[in-house]
């Protein structure tokens, strides 16, 4: 719906609260209908890729097309293990929030897919710039899942001594770029590093995450920039979940051309693809990771999914949208398309996945009474306050050693 106010467009999403959902204007493409093209293809021999939608599982969970890249039955099971654990890991602690134990959290319900293949069609060490719903590439690498909880919690053992916001993960040794609440400026920080690796002969490129909405910002159009003048070797990636908080895709543009569309006029090759389908987003990530590792640059890749919950615990979502909406998104749900798939591969069946289901909730559960006796938001130690003076200087200059000797620390 578009609204005009004496000539201003003020695009409007679909359904508001109360009505009923309808996603009949969105065109889902059959299955294997869109070709693999080269490593090597230019922009613009592949424009038409920035509108249309890469899926590889059809309807019935059996891959299709060229991008179907065979993916071993091992490597499947351990991407749905960790989309599993994912939300498992966010379910315990939306519950802790709820119970008052932490002051802030937000999940990736219905984006697991985007963090998880992608990362795992990524070599270990290359560098990762997320946002604030990947924390599927810290489950993907094996990160130890106390050390989220306790950074969460803000608790004596919280690595970052309690200075970031809960769920604002960073980790060197996982490759997981420290997360800013400022968002596109992980665009810009991951092209500067894969500029500097390229620089340096480093054979590692990088992966940034950001929402659509933040596409309308000036970082991701600076960093557009930049990757295509120096052809750094990184991979773009943008999560359409359709709501950047409470505004609609529209609002940053998305009535108007698809996001993927934007990279084009930077002469960056720009793909979509289906966010909810596991095996697609695992073999465009590495379709574009191949691509920047050979020398012919970046990609940008819309991944075209849906948010199903909040945007956060502090959001409300039933104020904007209908509350039925999740439920009938026409791409379905990542962690169900994955089962459905190797089930029918004869790889898994539903008894196997009820018991990891509740294995994985058992392990969670278990971390989180480990990670809750070393604190939480109104109990259990904090960071000494001294801890405020560290890691900010080498060598800690005259006039902070006066101040932390006057403040007793």
């Amino acid at each position: 719906m578009i609204r005009n106010y004496k000539g201003l467009y003020v695009p409007e999403p679909a359904h508001r609260p109360g009505e009923q959902p309808d996603f009949a204007h969105i065109s889902v493409p059959p299955a294997g209908s869109v070709g693999r093209p080269s490593v090597t293809v230019d922009a613009s021999e592949i424009r038409d890729f920035a509108f249309r939608l890469i899926r590889v599982l059809d309807d019935d969970g059996i891959p299709r097309g060229e991008w179907n890249l065979d993916l071993s039955p091992e490597l499947l099971l351990k991407g749905l293990r960790a989309m599993m654990l994912t939300r498992a890991y966010d379910a315990r602690m939306v519950r802790v929030q709820r119970q008052g134990k932490t002051s802030f959290y937000m999940k990736s319900t219905g984006e697991e897919a985007v963090a998880v293949a992608a990362t795992m069609a990524l070599e270990r060490d290359d560098m990762c710039f997320p946002t604030y719903r990947q924390q599927g590439i810290l489950i993907a690498r094996d990160w130890p899942m106390i050390d989220m909880m306790n950074q969460v919690y803000s608790n004596s053992h919280d690595r970052l001594k309690g200075r970031q916001m809960p769920v604002f993960y960073s980790s060197r040794e996982a490759g997981f770029f420290s997360i800013s609440g400022n968002l596109g400026t992980q665009y810009s920080q991951a092209v500067g590093w894969a500029m500097a690796a390229a620089a340096d002969g480093d054979e590692r490129i990088s992966a940034a995450w950001i929402g659509e909405g933040a596409t309308a910002e000036g970082d991701f159009h600076y960093a557009l920039t930049f990757a295509s003048v120096y052809q750094a070797p990184c991979i773009l990636n943008i999560v359409n979940n359709q709501w950047a908080i409470s505004s609609f895709s529209g609002i940053a543009g998305g009535d108007a051309a698809t996001f993927a569309a934007r990279g084009l006029g930077f002469g960056i090759p720009s793909l979509r693809v289906d966010g909810n389908d596991f095996l697609a987003v695992h073999a465009v990530t590495a379709w574009a990771a191949e691509r920047a590792r050979s020398g012919n640059g970046p990609t940008l890749i819309e991944l075209f999914t849906y948010r199903a919950e909040g945007h956060s615990t502090s959001d409300d979502p039933t104020r904007y949208r209908p509350s039925t909406e999740a439920s009938i998104w026409p791409l379905g749900d990542p962690i169900e398309r994955l089962k459905q798939h190797l089930v029918a591969a004869g790889h898994w069946s539903d008894e196997r996945h009820a018991a990891l289901q509740k294995a994985l909730e058992d392990e969670v559960r278990a971390v989180g009474k480990e990670s809750e006796s070393y604190g939480t938001l109104h109990s259990g130690d904090r960071p000494p306050a001294s801890t405020m003076f560290d890691d900010v200087y080498r060598d800690m200059p005259p006039h902070l050693a006066a101040q932390r000797e006057q403040a007793g620390v």
